[in-house]
């Protein structure tokens, strides 16, 4: 049974270790704020307004939403850039984070210059996407880059080709592009979540006479859940919000035919190559895209923690 003076000490020590908590958490709180809310209270606030320039000259409520949405063809360009966000996600995750979770097995068996690989995995995403979306442009070049000469030099003529020019390749060549500089995060992630599984449970798999395969879908991967959904979750935020890769790849238009062309470059165009308006109106699409992946991601993550349960 506690005394009233410890019972007054445990009280002092609670309000003291919550005002630390509050003076650390101070300064990062702020950075969100200014950085993060405030931009998005005053996007939403813009579109609320028509313009004319840079100068507000009205309250318009929610017609600047029904404006994008209804009128052509940016009614049309938002479908589709949606449509090329949805398949630049499902192609992220089935290359991106499939060779991601191979390699960070490899590594895990293998752990002789294990720290080199997760080094050199991870070395691209630490370099500016504008970069890299310009270096691979060159690399593709029909002219003078290197694999088509590559593929002409080996025998494969009838594989070379305008990769960035062609509709046809150029939102695969973007997802490739995109999981050659990003496979780090899964590598590094996938790593972490397999030196978490206990030992002894792939040891008693193994004298059950499970096999390598076996004990993979049977041990590791419903223990490897936590780590899928949160790679999930933050591979949707990125191909949503995805714009410096595909315009350095394929410019403000989206590349050719515009089949790079995704919600990002689309806001780009509607903010700096809009008219009069284009203030309310890129204010208004980015209000829209912030509620659909915020309200998408969580219900996501909402949904994988619900199956990470039920395991």
């Amino acid at each position: 049974m506690s005394t009233p003076t410890a019972e007054r000490r445990r009280r002092r020590a609670t309000r003291t270790s919550r005002g630390w908590i509050l003076v650390f958490c101070t300064p990062a709180f702020a950075l969100y704020t200014v950085f993060v809310v405030a931009p998005l209270v005053t996007a939403f606030v813009y579109g609320l307004f028509t313009w004319n320039g840079t100068q507000p000259s009205g309250f318009v409520g929610v017609d600047n939403y029904r404006e994008i949405l209804t009128r052509y063809p940016v009614n049309e360009q938002i479908a589709t850039a949606l449509w090329h966000n949805v398949v630049f996600f499902l192609g992220t995750m089935l290359i991106q984070n499939t060779i991601g979770l191979g390699l960070a097995l490899l590594l895990f068996r293998n752990p002789w210059g294990k720290r080199l690989f997760q080094t050199l995995f991870s070395m691209p995403f630490l370099i500016s996407p504008l970069i890299v979306g310009y270096l691979w442009s060159l690399l593709l070049s029909p002219t003078f880059g290197p694999i088509n000469a590559i593929l002409e030099g080996v025998g494969l003529e009838s594989w070379a080709r305008p990769w960035l020019g062609e509709p046809g390749t150029a939102l695969p060549v973007l997802v490739l592009v995109n999981a050659w500089q990003w496979v780090g995060g899964p590598v590094l992630i996938f790593g972490a979540a397999l030196g978490g599984i206990p030992r002894e449970l792939e040891e008693a798999a193994s004298l059950d006479g499970a096999s390598a395969a076996r004990t993979f879908w049977s041990v590791r991967l419903p223990l490897l859940m936590p780590a899928v959904g949160v790679i999930t979750v933050l591979t949707f935020i990125g191909c949503f919000n995805i714009f410096d890769l595909p315009y350095a790849l394929g410019g403000s238009g989206g590349g050719p035919a515009g089949s790079m062309d995704v919600l990002g470059l689309l806001f780009y165009r509607t903010a700096f190559e809009g008219g009069t308006n284009a203030i309310g109106e890129s204010s208004a699409l980015a209000v829209l895209i912030f509620v659909l992946i915020f309200g998408i991601a969580i219900g996501l993550e909402r949904v994988l923690r619900r199956k990470e349960a039920d395991r």
